[in-house]
């Protein structure tokens, strides 16, 4: 019987870990295949409070896990299967494992940002590839860069990256974009903003020295491959919260993200809260996710010490 169970070791997860450790709950943590989360694939991180002359992503998490150790936290490898919040203690099954009960659980597993799945792509993740404008912008100051999507999200990274670049190309698949009108009126009356509509991505294009230089199309009205010159490649189709292995076990909205009570990591199951970007769907920054995995931690001591009044608004329920 644990007093706390932390799915996930993302900044978020992490940072409840290092939290709970220090005030003796020996919270165990569960890591998937992936420990770290998001950061693990990112090179040099520049945005991070206290650290003047950046610090490599996986560098960051491993120091976090460190600090979570050290205070008392325990780790365990695996995949969580299902969740039983049903009765209490709450159940964990991992795969190939035991069955874990615990007085409280944070779900603090993330999302994971689509790919195109096409050749050249992951291997040059953190390489000239990114899924984070805000993240990555800065490397690309006066640089080529291309923008694949068709939504809000690639209307606002379209807009945000002109701040670097000397040109931001969008490319989308169809004539049509899904942007809300205003987004796309925005990204239309910039003059940075150029527009390669119709177009499928087929493959990151790199020389031979592994470097991107643009991205591989087939324009759909000719049937004919072209060449989109960039330095770099944004990818902004979207996220998935990883939040397939909790069922219907807990609330979340039409796109799978866990809701929470605002202000606050209350799930609508007390004992149960949500930290990062499993229920962030604006900032998704790893400092924000350490923030709301330090709030996560608070809220599930309190609970424990019988010190939380669980409100939860049915105006809340999806």
């Amino acid at each position: 019987m644990y007093k706390s169970i932390v799915i996930g070791t993302g900044p978020a997860g992490l940072t409840a870990a290092i939290y709970l450790a220090r005030a003796n709950l020996n919270p165990l943590v569960i890591e998937g295949v992936q420990p770290g989360g998001q950061l693990t694939t990112t090179t040099e991180v520049e945005n991070f409070p206290g650290f003047p002359q950046g610090i490599q992503g996986p560098e960051l998490m491993d120091n976090m896990r460190k600090q979570a150790e050290r205070f008392g936290a325990e780790f365990r490898s695996g995949w969580v299967e299902q969740v039983d919040f049903s009765v209490r203690p709450f159940k964990v099954k991992v795969e190939g494992g035991d069955e874990l009960e615990s007085e409280t659980v944070i779900l603090s597993t993330g999302a994971s940002a689509r790919y195109l799945s096409i050749p050249g792509e992951q291997e040059n993740v953190g390489r000239g590839v990114s899924t984070c404008a805000t993240c990555d912008g800065f490397f690309f100051r006066g640089k080529k860069i291309i923008v694949v999507g068709g939504g809000d999200s690639a209307m606002e990274e379209a807009s945000f990256l002109t701040r670097f670049a000397s040109t931001v190309t969008l490319v989308h698949r169809r004539d049509e974009l899904r942007a809300s009108k205003i987004m796309q009126d925005r990204a239309r009356s910039n003059e940075k903003v150029q527009w390669a509509l119709n177009r499928t991505p087929l493959a990151v294009v790199t020389d031979e020295n592994s470097t991107v230089k643009g991205l591989k199309v087939r324009n759909n009205a000719t049937n004919q491959e072209e060449l989109v010159e960039a330095d770099g490649v944004f990818v902004a189709i979207g996220h998935t919260p990883n939040t397939k292995f909790l069922g219907d076990a807990i609330h979340t909205d039409d796109h799978g993200y866990i809701i929470v009570k605002p202000g606050t990591t209350e799930t609508n199951i007390p004992g149960v809260f949500a930290c990062g970007d499993v229920q962030d769907t604006r900032y998704r920054q790893a400092i924000t996710a350490a923030g709301s995995g330090c709030m996560a931690a608070m809220d599930c001591e309190k609970y424990l010490e019988g010190s939380m009044v669980h409100d939860w608004s049915e105006t809340l329920n999806p």
